[in-house]
């Protein structure tokens, strides 16, 4: 890496190795030394710019979480159009793409770095999941105030089913190497609506 990079520009690099090492590697391959290769640049670089590695990690996921709050924008705009099996679908496919449902186990396994992440922000220690879970929940309850679901749902229970249903669903990657298809999601999704979409609103 060239001298005098911004560190912006250092930061980003990183982080992308990061990411690529992560998906080829998992996370017990993910250590400094492997995320300066991959970038190809002096392994000082990365602790020019961060504390120490833990440090470097929790600033990469709190990043790809803020790439999942601009993309959980998309389903807040999806409220009243379409159908909300569709609507859940798609969103769920899309907020556990390869990286985020990479990055859940990466924080499971190292203890400092969830203690980081909960100073960090509030309910940070599993940054990923919080931020899908926020996105469910606020869809839900939108629909639910323009009566396309059931007034009485448990917004909460319905979000757990499918937050928690949709990450083992794609996590799975020993029994089915491959994303689960569009209707395997759908399936999921309409089986925990059907109550609350077949009801109507009191």
């Amino acid at each position: 890496m060239p001298t005098g990079v911004h560190l912006r520009d250092a930061r980003q690099q990183l982080f992308d190795a990061a990411e690529r090492v992560l998906l080829r590697d998992g996370p017990n391959g993910l250590t400094s030394r492997a995320v300066t290769d991959e970038a190809d640049c002096a392994k000082g670089v990365l602790h020019r710019h961060f504390s120490d590695f833990d440090g470097f990690l929790t600033e990469l996921v709190l990043d790809r979480a803020a790439q999942l709050e601009a993309r959980s924008r998309t389903l807040r705009e999806a409220v009243g159009t379409g159908t909300v099996a569709d609507n859940l679908t798609a969103a769920l496919t899309t907020l556990f793409g390869p990286v985020p449902v990479a990055i859940i186990p990466l924080i499971t396994f190292r203890d400092e770095l969830r203690a980081r992440l909960r100073q960090a922000r509030p309910g940070g220690g599993l940054a990923v999941l919080a931020q899908v879970t926020a996105a469910v929940s606020a869809y839900l309850a939108d629909e639910r105030a323009r009566g396309r679901i059931a007034a009485d749902a448990d917004i909460d229970s319905l979000t757990l089913s499918l937050v928690g249903g949709g990450h083992l669903l794609f996590a799975d990657r020993d029994r089915a190497p491959d994303p689960p298809a569009a209707d395997t999601v759908r399936k999921l999704v309409t089986t925990v609506l059907a109550d609350v979409v077949r009801r109507r609103p009191h």
